[in-house]
C-alpha cells in the first residue's frame, strides 16, 4: 500500500492524511490555495472538465504529481522534467549539532522568511499545518528547517529542507534529515521526498545520507488563463 500511495502522492494524501481539508469536484481533489498549489486525479483517464472552474481560480497555476489527465478543456498541461522520488529504508546515522526545536504557528513569520529565500514556489501561509516542522536557530535567526508535507497512513513526505545561505556548510540539513527520517522510521512510516534532477547538490546530499531513488515521477502544471 505504501508504494501504491507513492505513485500518486497528492491524491493519496488528500484521500487520507489531509482528507479534512481536501476540496473536491467530481473525481478531482486539491488543497486550498493557502495550504499548497496541488491538484490530483485518480488516473490518466480522469475527466476534470466540469471541475476545472470549480477548483482552479482564474490566472491560478496548480501542480500535479504522478498522475495527470490526458486532456483538460480549454487549456494545456505543461509537462516538466520528471522529479526524482527518493525513499529511505533504514535509520540514518545521527549528526551532532545545535538543538532541534519544533516549529509552531509562533514561528510562522521566520519560516515564511526563510522559505521565501530558499524554497519560494510551493510554500504557502498554511503549509505548516500539513505536518510537523522542525528548525535550528542561530543567534535568534532561523538557520535551517525541515518539515512534512504529503503523506498517507503509511508514508510521509519530507519537504522544505532549507538552510539560510549564511549558514550553509554546517551540517544542519543533514542533522535535520537524520532527526526526522529516524523518527518516521521508528513509527513504521515510510519517509520519501521529491527533488529535481537539476538540483544536483540537494540530490547528492540526500543520496549521501542514505536515501535512494525509487522512481522518476511525472510533474505537470495547469494554468487557468481565463
Amino acid at each position: 500500500m505504501a508504494m501504491d500511495d507513492l505513485d500518486n502522492p497528492i491524491h493519496a494524501a488528500l484521500r487520507t492524511l489531509h482528507h479534512g481539508i481536501a476540496v473536491q469536484s467530481g473525481v478531482a481533489l486539491r488543497y486550498p490555495s493557502a495550504y499548497a498549489p496541488f491538484l490530483a486525479v485518480p488516473d490518466e483517464t480522469s475527466d476534470i472538465d466540469d471541475a476545472f472552474d470549480a477548483l482552479i481560480a482564474p490566472v491560478e497555476t496548480v501542480y500535479l504529481l504522478g498522475k495527470a489527465p490526458r486532456h483538460v478543456r480549454g487549456t494545456k498541461l505543461h509537462e516538466y522534467p520528471p522529479l526524482a522520488q527518493m525513499v529511505c529504508d533504514a535509520p540514518l546515522p545521527a549528526v551532532d549539532g545545535p538543538p532541534i526545536m519544533p516549529l509552531g504557528i509562533e514561528h510562522r513569520d521566520d519560516v515564511l522568511a526563510l522559505t521565501a529565500i530558499v524554497y519560494p514556489h510551493y510554500f504557502r501561509p498554511r503549509t505548516m499545518e500539513m505536518g510537523r516542522y522542525y528548525g535550528i536557530y542561530e543567534g535568534g535567526q532561523l538557520a535551517a528547517m525541515i518539515g512534512e508535507r504529503l503523506g498517507s497512513t503509511t508514508t510521509r513526505e519530507i519537504s522544505a529542507v532549507c538552510t539560510h545561505p549564511d549558514c550553509n556548510g554546517r551540517g544542519y540539513a543533514r542533522r535535520l534529515m537524520a532527526f526526522l527520517t529516524n523518527d518516521l522510521i521508528a513509527s513504521n512510516i515510510q519517509p520519501f521526498l521529491h527533488v529535481s534532477h537539476e538540483n544536483e547538490r540537494a540530490k547528492e546530499m540526500y543520496e549521501r545520507v542514505g536515501f535512494r531513488l525509487r522512481r522518476d515521477i511525472g510533474f505537470w502544471s495547469i494554468r487557468h488563463d481565463s
